[in-house]
């Protein structure tokens, strides 16, 4: 074995280098993931947006200092329904709190199955309820039940 190791020496070592070289472009090559920036953050401009976002007031603050010209902003006020969730209402004629108040089951069940991925909402966060607190004045309640607006 000696003389084998001897005799052929120096294409032991080549095909060791080789081995290693393989493996070194095996592996580096996994590993080409790239960071790219886009140039906001050089100059910290993401930063003071985002400081700017953890630094403004609630949206629901905003909504009570400033109360928006139409009557569609009460909607707003009910837990569980988000910008989206308005504007679907919306679509389907709901503008006010008065009208939520008013529904009925049936009712309940016509806008409900209208809802796509928010079905069910209306029920869980108990919609009606909130909307007859609210349309009450009866923030203390509405607040103990549904927490603070």
């Amino acid at each position: 074995m000696m003389q084998l190791i001897e005799a052929n020496w120096l294409l032991l070592v080549l095909a060791l280098v080789v081995g290693l070289l393989v493996a070194w472009w095996v592996f580096s090559a996994s590993r080409r993931t790239q960071v790219l920036r886009d140039g906001t953050a050089e100059n910290g401009e993401a930063a003071r947006r985002n400081q700017a976002l953890i630094d403004a007031a609630p949206v629901a603050a905003r909504d009570q200092a400033v109360p928006l010209a139409s009557d569609a902003s009460d909607l707003t006020r009910l837990k569980g329904v988000g910008p989206k969730l308005i504007a679907q209402l919306h679509e389907l004629g709901v503008t006010r709190l008065a009208q939520v108040a008013q529904w009925d089951a049936a009712e309940i069940a016509r806008i409900d199955g209208q809802l796509g991925r928010f079905a069910g909402r209306i029920t869980r966060d108990d919609w009606v309820g909130q909307a007859r607190m609210l349309e009450t004045g009866d923030t203390a309640g509405f607040e103990d039940r549904f927490g603070k607006l």
